[in-house]
């Protein structure tokens, strides 16, 4: 059929036609896209709900001495979510910030302690003397370094204050021509001597100027009121009484 032979009347109830059908397709997909927001917003609400639900125990929970920590929020004997709650309650912030200084500052305390507790004590030496009854030669010392009041120096003896376990150090540089020297730290407690430490070293033949040191060291109980005392077992012996190169120390385990 010839389109110029349709009448006007017939071309304008074909074009109300298409009117109408333009305006209810976009009617429908107004309502279509109504529709799906109206869900999305629906699944929205019941998942803020169930949350709502889920965590709305944790109010109670703190009132009723819950326990809130970084991998758990716990509440009651049973439950527990698995997810922080520092940024909810400011408060357990606060006070886990508060525990972590307490923990701190007793670290400290008990660092102060410990370093109370070792005493330690490190002689130079200043003289020695001969006595020639008992064919010794014995050192007298000044402080070098020390901490603590449980050692005290009196010229050529410690007296142990504090009883404990202690680690003793000696070093004597022998410059005679014996041909052994050494020396002793002995201990004297209630009247009773005890040798708790011999050092012997073979000095060099053959040389104007013979040169040797000798090095002990040992870990010991010692009473309170005990005392020691480095003696050479030779008199009149010939000894370089430098800080580096002689001397006598001890200090609290």
């Amino acid at each position: 059929m010839n389109n110029h032979n349709i009448p006007a009347s017939v071309w304008k109830v074909k074009v109300e036609v298409l009117k109408r059908f333009l305006v209810y397709t976009v009617a429908c997909t107004c309502v279509g896209v109504m529709y799906i927001q109206w869900t999305y917003i629906w699944m929205l609400r019941s998942e803020m709900a169930e949350i709502t639900r889920r965590f709305r125990p944790l109010d109670t929970a703190v009132k009723e001495g819950g326990i809130c920590c970084d991998s758990a929020v716990c509440y009651g004997a049973t439950s527990c979510y698995k997810v922080s709650c520092y940024h909810r309650f400011p408060e357990r912030r606060s006070h886990a910030e508060g525990r972590d200084k307490r923990d701190v500052s007793k670290q400290r305390k008990q660092s102060k302690r410990r370093e109370k507790q070792h005493t330690f004590l490190h002689l130079v030496p200043v003289s020695s003397q001969s006595y020639n009854d008992h064919d010794t030669t014995v050192l007298s010392w000044a402080v070098g370094q020390s901490r603590g009041e449980g050692l005290q120096l009196s010229a050529d003896t410690v007296t142990v204050e504090t009883e404990g376990t202690y680690f003793i150090y000696s070093q004597v540089l022998y410059k005679d021509t014996t041909w052994v020297m050494g020396h002793v730290i002995t201990k004297s407690h209630k009247g009773a001597e005890t040798k708790l430490m011999k050092c012997l070293k073979s000095m060099p033949s053959n040389v104007s100027q013979p040169l040797n040191t000798c090095y002990t060291a040992g870990i010991y109980f010692l009473e309170s009121g005990s005392t020691l005392q480095l003696s050479v077992p030779r008199k009149s012996a010939e000894l370089i009484l430098t800080a580096h190169a002689t001397f006598m120390g001890l200090f609290n385990m």
